[in-house]
């Protein structure tokens, strides 16, 4: 169910993530696409099991969401010092890219669509 999604983050160097937006894009597929993808190709055969061989569930974390700030500032700064618009970037940059998703999502689904003549994305009919 498309309403149980969430969002994942991490930070790569900005040359990774060209080189990963380059080869979605000859798949055409989007950037969150080609991470999902990959990541589930990597994982077949390792998923963590118990004692008895059963899928262990997926951990819970405390902040589900994504969207607990200071740790996402933190993170940043674990690399060292960052001026404030470098950080502000780093920041905005993780919501450019949920946007990104969540509009790549919702137009797969036929619930969005960019419309020049409108002026940008609008909702469809359904």
């Amino acid at each position: 169910m498309a309403g149980d999604r969430q969002s994942v983050k991490t930070y790569v160097p900005a040359k990774q993530k060209d080189a990963w937006r380059d080869h979605a894009d000859e798949l055409d597929m989007s950037l969150s696409e080609f991470v999902r993808t990959m990541v589930q190709a990597g994982r077949k055969g390792f998923a963590p099991t118990d004692a008895a061989g059963r899928e262990e569930p997926a951990s819970e974390g405390s902040d589900p969401g994504g969207h607990d700030l200071e740790k996402r500032v933190h993170t940043v700064l674990e690399s060292g010092p960052c001026s404030w618009d470098d950080l502000v970037q780093a920041v905005v940059g993780d919501v450019e890219d949920e946007l990104e998703a969540t509009l790549d999502d919702l137009q797969d689904r036929n619930r969005v669509r960019y419309s020049g003549r409108d002026g940008g994305y609008v909702l469809t009919d359904e």
